[in-house]
Order: C-alpha cells, then sequence, then structure tokens
C-alpha cells in the first residue's frame, strides 16, 4: 500500500463507537472515544518498541498538560493567516496518530475520513479527549508489532521504502515538531509550560 505524505498527515476525522450519547455529543466533527481492547500485549520492557512507547508516553503527557493549561478562547489563536490554530496543530497530531498505524497494517478507527479533521473543533474539552484517544490508537499499533516486524519493508512517502523502525522514528520526530510549536505559542500567549512552571517552582524552594 503506498502512502502519500497528504494522506498519512492530512486532518482525519475519526472514531469508534462506545456509546450513542458520546457519538451524538461528538456529532461528525469529532472522533468519538477510541473504545480500549482487551487483547493489547502487555508492553515490552527493554529494545526499541519499549524506547518508542516511552518517548510516546512522554510526547503524549506534555501534548496533554499544554493543552489543559492552554485557555479554551486560545484555541483559534493562530500567529498569521493561513497558519495553523492552537487547535489545529493539536488535532493535526491525532489525525497523525490515527492514519499513520495504517503503514502497520493497523486501520484507523472505522469512521476515519481525512478531510477537514484539524478544523472539525476548536472545542477545547474535545480536543483534549481527541488528543488522549489518538495516542491510545497509536500505542496500541506500537504494541501488537512484534519485534521482528521493525525492519520490515513498507511503502512509504513519494513511492519510497521504509521499515517500520524507520516510520516509528518519524512518528517521534513529527510529534516533537508540533510539541515545539505549540510551546512558542503558547509562550506568546503568556502561557508558561507546566512542567517549566513546576521547574522554577522547584528551583525556588529553599534548600534544607
Amino acid at each position: 500500500m503506498k502512502v502519500k505524505l497528504c494522506t498519512l498527515l492530512l486532518p482525519a476525522a475519526t472514531a469508534m463507537l462506545l456509546a450513542a450519547t458520546l457519538l451524538a455529543a461528538n456529532a461528525q466533527t469529532n472522533a468519538p472515544p477510541h473504545a480500549a481492547t482487551n487483547t493489547t500485549p502487555a508492553a515490552p520492557t527493554s529494545g526499541f518498541r519499549a524506547e518508542f512507547l516511552n518517548e510516546l508516553k512522554y510526547e503524549e503527557d506534555r501534548f496533554v498538560r499544554l493543552a489543559q493549561a492552554m485557555p479554551a478562547d486560545k484555541y483559534t489563536w493562530r500567529p498569521a493567516e493561513g497558519v495553523r490554530s492552537v487547535s489545529e496543530i493539536y488535532m493535526h497530531v491525532a489525525a497523525a496518530n490515527y492514519n499513520i498505524p495504517r503503514v502497520f497494517g493497523v486501520p484507523p478507527p472505522a469512521a476515519f475520513k481525512v478531510q477537514g479533521f484539524d478544523k472539525s473543533t476548536s472545542d477545547k474539552a474535545k480536543v483534549i479527549e481527541t488528543l488522549r484517544l489518538s495516542f491510545t490508537h497509536m500505542r496500541e499499533a506500537a504494541l501488537n508489532m512484534s519485534d521482528t516486524d521493525l525492519e520490515k519493508q513498507v511503502d512509504w512517502l513519494e513511492g519510497k521504502k521504509n521499515t517500520n523502525r524507520g516510520v516509528m522514528m518519524f512518528i517521534l520526530r513529527h510529534a516533537a515538531e508540533h510539541l515545539g510549536q505549540s510551546i512558542a505559542y503558547a509562550r506568546i500567549n503568556g502561557i508558561l509550560p507546566p512542567w517549566t512552571e513546576e521547574q522554577q517552582q522547584q528551583q525556588q524552594k529553599p534548600k534544607q
């Protein structure tokens, strides 16, 4: 299966049925909760997949905490016309988390649609929930991969080949790029990243 960059990273409305009430609340503009599976293998304790999952968790924690710290009225803020807004960055990352695992043979939720996902909602609560669920999807894709699959050749961008390992490295690089972008957005709007604030508070405590 050949995968183009626009297919992988363009926004996509993602969904998996959890409950009728949640579907109604999200309507057609947001990704309903991703149902956790009971067959997900245990997390590896060593090796590349373990390292990937640890880094993925780091990225998720920072994205979610930063999204929580950003005021709801800043979610539509953007530094210039034609540039992604605060919410659009978060939803773009979520779209990639749902879409890129196609390369591993892991399909997105049943109602996945490519167009318009990053602009589908700017509601703070929905955006944060979507971020969480998308990282769950990505994590489960990695957990269901075996270590022997890491060197498997797959069709990647612009008709080129890559390995599953290479794609996973791209996933982390993509998330880190947009985390840095989101941190810059927060600081421009006077929001200190929560982890930085905690470090500063710790440094200001009197030494015993």
